[in-house]
């Protein structure tokens, strides 16, 4: 069969971004790269069982060489990416396209994963909106109140969060099996819009998610120089920042870099989907690693620290741009009091990292961006990063970034409370299309509610006591939270009972099998239309 197959619907302009062209591309780089796509895949999957069976993490000896070679860096910043000391993330609807745009931010990261429900008509509807933006078209009215683009020297530069490896964009088949969701999200938007960013001065930027070790970044950085050729764009103009957000890849950072140095645009402290790689890598070790509750684990926890200060040594070492972690916070309107906490814990957190020589930070709200560039200005002034700051200070251990028993803090009935609820609440969003959702003044997304979710199976495996209760979390307990819970969602406005029988259904799969599943979206997106 050779065959280029779309099984969605063809809402309302969908031709413009689903041509015959965009299709021919995205199907030559499934055909090219989806075999060694699927190899390091399975790659991943021998990895977990020699970790299950008693194997550890340690920096790669094969590799050593590319680590103790002081010669080598990455490409200078790109045009837009020089400054990056604020960049808001979130998802690619139409009102958050043009708020983000118009934020004061220096970057936004246009979330087609962890902050996107991958509802196809999502992520059709955001590759227009990403097109129309570029072209100053997009406009967005909300009863009185409309949306429209600043000046374009006030917008923030545009880089793109494609999918991770291990999903499939099931409404695209080629050659009958559905396409890698990385190559959609990747080829969709670069075909349409790489030269329209290069026309702005800028270029096709990305986020790479999820990637477990260098040889994933090899992957992305043959698809980038195939893509380049096959459009006539100079080799060297894509560049991506690589989220380190696995545990793997913490200790092949330098490997990483070096793999994208062409095209890198240094790295990010993705920090929640570190914390839930850290429970999935060594889930069968019983005590040694485990994570008191989700809030109560906190980036001065001595594995945190080693992991961030690697980082940023790692990048300045190779001229690399070293990105912080994200502020969740959701100001409130209504409490004063709550804003004022959690804008000293947002305060805090960016005065760390701008004292650790981190070059910018991430916000997930567009009031955010004052407080962290006014943090960023007092350690920058007129600079547009500290890349120079090089922290030949830092020697990082393989034992201190695996020194997880050493996390402060507890584990209460109000944790796994909060866990099953926050879970309970995202998910039924999720399958509802949204993947970012504000829940008790905090940003939820798919890296949070994975958290939740792992730490539920965690304490169930581990017979962890209650601190304040003394009462064993079993999976007969979590089912009794999961219904009082249930209880107290029921009574407020919009509930929607089946949506949350369904969120109900798919926490017990992902939280009390026990099997772990890799990816709480795996089974989500099975059930989605």
């Amino acid at each position: 069969m050779d065959s280029v197959e779309i099984t969605g619907p063809m809402l309302d302009r969908f031709d413009e971004i689903l041509t015959p062209e965009a299709l021919a591309f995205t199907a030559a780089l499934q055909r090219e790269f989806g075999p060694r796509r699927t190899e390091l895949l399975q790659s991943r999957q021998a990895r977990q069982a020699e970790l299950s069976a008693g194997a550890t993490l340690d920096f790669l000896p094969e590799t050593k060489q590319i680590r103790e070679d002081d010669a080598w860096r990455v490409a200078d910043p790109a045009p837009g990416l020089v400054d990056r000391r604020v960049e808001i993330t979130g998802p690619v609807d139409k009102k958050m396209t043009i708020n983000a745009l118009n934020s004061g931010a220096k970057v936004w990261l246009a979330d087609f994963e962890d902050a996107n429900s991958p509802l196809w008509e999502n992520c059709v509807n955001g590759q227009l909106n990403l097109r129309d933006a570029l072209d100053r078209t997009i406009d967005f009215s909300a009863g009185e109140k409309t949306y429209a683009l600043r000046p374009e020297d006030e917008l923030a530069t545009v880089v793109v969060r494609p999918r991770g490896w291990h999903l499939d964009e099931k409404h695209l088949l080629v050659d009958g099996a559905p396409v890698s969701a990385s190559l959609f999200d990747f080829a969709l938007y670069f075909f349409h819009c790489a030269r329209r960013q290069i026309a702005k001065g800028r270029g096709p930027y990305f986020y790479l998610p999820k990637i477990e070790s260098h040889q994933e970044a090899r992957l992305w950085n043959d698809v980038f120089v195939r893509a380049q050729e096959a459009l006539d764009i100079p080799h060297g103009t894509i560049r991506a920042t690589v989220l380190i957000e696995t545990y793997p890849a913490a200790f092949e950072m330098e490997e990483i870099l070096y793999e994208l140095r062409e095209h890198s645009a240094g790295l990010n402290a993705g920090r929640w989907d570190y914390l839930f790689s850290v429970i999935k890598k060594f889930r069968t070790r019983g005590r040694e690693f485990l994570l008191p509750e989700r809030n109560a684990v906190t980036m001065t926890a001595p594995f945190m620290r080693a992991y961030t200060e690697l980082l940023v040594s790692t990048c300045h070492r190779r001229g690399a741009h070293a990105i912080g972690g994200m502020a969740a916070f959701i100001p409130s309107r209504r409490d004063p009091e709550v804003n004022k906490v959690a804008l000293e814990k947002v305060r805090a957190d960016k005065t760390r990292e701008s004292g650790d020589g981190f070059d910018g930070s991430w916000v997930a709200h567009p009031d955010l961006v004052p407080i962290c560039r006014e943090v960023f200005d007092g350690v920058l002034g007129d600079r547009p990063n500290q890349v120079d700051r090089l922290r030949d200070d830092v020697q990082v251990t393989a034992e201190a970034l695996l020194a997880v028993s050493q996390t402060p803090g507890e584990i209460t009935e109000a944790g796994l409370r909060a866990n099953v609820n926050v879970a309970l609440r995202y998910l039924a969003a999720w399958m509802a299309g949204s993947g970012a959702v504000a829940i008790f003044n905090l940003m939820e997304d798919a890296a949070t509610a994975e958290i939740c979710r792992s730490q539920v199976w965690q304490w169930i495996h581990n017979d962890i006591e209650l601190s304040d209760t003394g009462i064993t979390v079993t999976r007969a307990l979590v089912e009794r939270v999961i219904e009082e819970e249930l209880t107290k969602i029921r009574t407020e406005p919009g509930y929607d009972e089946a949506r949350f029988a369904e969120a109900a259904a798919l926490f017990r799969e992902v939280a009390l099998d026990d099997d772990f599943t890799d990816f709480l979206t795996l089974p989500a997106y099975a059930r989605m239309p």
